[in-house]
């Protein structure tokens, strides 16, 4: 009986050694080696679901294993799959490339799975194939029906080996392979259990091998980790063309698609969607969503039009300050980063005088947003001082700008599409580093346009 190999491999980056390391030579963590059977001498050849013979059904390309001249290749654009969904055609950068293998992640029970059933299920006129390695077919079933959407090309597979998926495929001849879950698929050429970082690690490579060679996009879903990092070695991710990450928090029903990697497209998209009993819904003006309405105005609100990816969103910020109850005062962050705004407040008891060490901050981005726009300084900064000073800031006016050591207001990039929403969205006035001036024709906008160059300009116009 043939001897059973066994290697050590890293839980955190996904190295192999021979043998047990104390100290990760990859990634420098101690203590991360863990051994897998990965060969009990019985394994068949590595490329074994070729025999099955899949033909290219997606596009009419070969593969051509000689060298070419670059200037012989033709070039052109990539042959696309547009779905009906607007959001995911922009994440993707014009729709599902033919070929690609796409690695989806998100938090268990975020919405992944209904995400992309419901999508497929709309694509009626493309035969696709839905592998199931977590649910039953009744559960898939169950939600497929309360999308109450009909396809009469949708295949439904529960099965967690690959060989045997890859027969299936075979017979059905998809044009479109959904994986759900990577994390529970298995290869019977290695003997380690599924989920391992050998077995993750090899499925993945054979899905790669299939969409490559036959043309077919495959979209893999997977599981992420307490960090929030995605489960298994961190060469999942290289071996894919498109990573995206799907993100919420479970206490609004909003949900954001964000691109980390995309071979095909823009890596700085974001789609946003609605949770709601139909499924997910496409949010197309998620400006109208993030502006909380008021009744009347309060203090320590302000609108920042700020730019995630190629598309501007006005956000609502939302800031507290109260006089410190305990020894230490508080900072307390939302959907904002703690360090800046600990930079922030900084900056204005340095160039404005004003007193916050005594005080409780609170800052807040209205909708459960996650901002990292720089621009959204000026507003942070108007709503700390709104709250400090109790006096609203007037609800037609928005904000768009970043704000330096110095006090200086910095000017921020894509100017004209900022003022453009605001103007759509019925603000009165925006307000703008004066470096800006160059940017744009101030001519263009019916909006008035306040241009500012330092944060005592911004407290001596409101206050």
């Amino acid at each position: 009986m043939a001897k059973a190999k066994t290697v050590f491999f890293c839980s955190h980056c996904g190295y192999e050694s021979v043998k047990w390391l104390g100290k990760c030579p990859a990634c420098n963590e101690w203590n991360t080696f863990i051994e897998e059977v990965v060969d009990t001498g019985n394994a068949k050849d590595k490329n074994e679901w070729t025999q099955y013979n899949i033909k290219n059904n997606s596009t009419e390309t070969t593969k051509n294993s000689k060298s070419q001249l670059l200037k012989d290749i033709q070039g052109g654009e990539e042959y696309r799959i547009l779905t009906t969904d607007p959001e995911l055609n922009r994440v993707l950068g014009g729709g599902i490339v033919a070929g690609s293998i796409i690695l989806v992640a998100g938090e268990p029970g975020i919405g992944k799975s209904t995400l992309f059933l419901q999508n497929v299920l709309k694509l009626n006129q493309i035969k696709s194939l839905y592998i199931s390695g977590e649910e039953s077919a009744s559960q898939i079933k169950m939600r497929a029906d309360r999308l109450s959407i009909k396809n009469d090309n949708f295949y439904l597979l529960t099965e967690t080996s690959t060989q045997a998926i890859f027969k299936e495929i075979k017979n059905i001849q998809p044009n479109l392979v959904i994986v759900d879950s990577i994390q529970t698929m298995e290869s019977n050429l290695l003997e380690a259990s599924p989920g391992s970082i050998s077995q993750i690690r090899e499925t993945a490579a054979e899905f790669q091998r299939f969409a490559k060679e036959t043309g077919t996009p495959v979209f893999l879903i997977g599981h992420i980790t307490k960090e929030g990092s995605i489960a298994g070695p961190k060469i999942l991710e290289h071996m894919v063309d498109v990573v995206l990450q799907f993100e919420g928090d479970r206490h609004y029903s909003y949900r954001i698609l964000r691109t980390f990697k995309n071979r095909f497209g823009n890596t700085s998209e974001l789609g946003i969607y609605e949770m709601s009993g139909a499924g997910m819904r496409a949010v197309t003006n998620p400006s109208e969503i993030l502006i909380t309405e008021k009744d009347e105005p309060l203090s320590g609100s302000a609108i920042t039009a700020s730019m995630e990816g190629q598309r501007p969103l006005l956000v609502e910020v939302q800031a507290l300050v109260t006089p410190s109850v305990y020894g230490t005062p508080q900072r307390t962050v939302s959907g904002f980063d703690l360090r800046r705004l600990q930079l922030l407040l900084a900056v204005l008891e340095k160039r404005g005088g004003f007193q916050y060490g005594s005080k409780d901050v609170f800052v807040n981005i209205a909708g459960g947003m996650k901002v990292e726009d720089p621009s959204i300084d000026l507003a942070v900064i108007c709503a700390l001082l709104s709250s400090y000073e109790d006096v609203p800031i007037p609800s037609s006016i928005c904000f768009a700008g970043e704000v330096g050591l110095n006090g200086e207001i910095r000017a921020v990039n894509r100017i004209e599409q900022r003022i453009s929403e605001a103007e759509k969205l019925g603000f009165e006035k925006i307000i703008v580093s004066k470096y800006n001036r160059k940017s744009f024709n101030i001519k263009k906008f019916s909006i008035e346009i306040i241009m500012l160059g330092k944060v005592e300009e911004v407290y001596k116009y409101f206050f």
